[in-house]
């Protein structure tokens, strides 16, 4: 009888000990993707969420076919663009006629993950800037965030959510 009383103190003891290092690490949002409405760019969406999940420790881009929060979608004019609210939800078109002009499309669609991770356009920015979009032309072949850009989602995310006052959603053209 000892020996189980000795066990059943013990034991919430070291589960305390075994949960206290989790309790203070930092959450990390998971944010799920599909491209499957996007056949011909899966290898160029899933770098583009990769180059993202390098950058940053506080959200995370996992490829899921069902339920996925961020959904591609091939079209063939108009340009590519995202429909989102910034917060991890979004309708992304990537544009075929785009990358027959020569946009890379794994900038393309690293760019438009990035309007769901919070960032606007800047298309005055040079091609280190991913969120430059199509502004320095088919010649740039950046599919990474900068310092500044990841810095900023982190920012964003930190808590969990994004910490934006636009919770509309909003179309944003590459």
């Amino acid at each position: 009888m000892g020996r189980v009383a000795a066990l059943v103190i013990a034991a919430p003891l070291a589960l305390g000990l075994a949960t206290a290092p989790a309790a203070s690490a930092a959450a990390v949002t998971t944010l799920y993707y599909s491209s499957s409405g996007a056949p011909d760019y899966l290898a160029q969406i899933d770098q583009g969420a990769a180059n993202w999940n390098a950058a940053v420790t506080d959200v995370k881009l996992v490829k899921r076919n069902t339920s996925a929060t961020i959904v591609f979608h091939e079209i063939h004019s108009g340009g590519s663009y995202t429909n989102t609210n910034g917060h991890g939800r979004g309708q992304i078109y990537l544009d075929t006629s785009q990358v027959a002009e020569g946009f890379d499309p794994t900038r393309i669609a690293a760019h438009e993950l990035g309007h769901n991770l919070g960032l606007p356009d800047h298309y005055s920015g040079p091609c280190t800037e991913l969120m430059s979009g199509h502004g320095p032309g088919t010649a740039c072949k950046n599919a990474k965030p900068s310092a500044a850009e990841a810095a900023k989602v982190q920012s964003l995310w930190v808590n969990g959510l994004v910490a934006q006052a636009a919770a509309e959603n909003r179309a944003v053209a590459y």
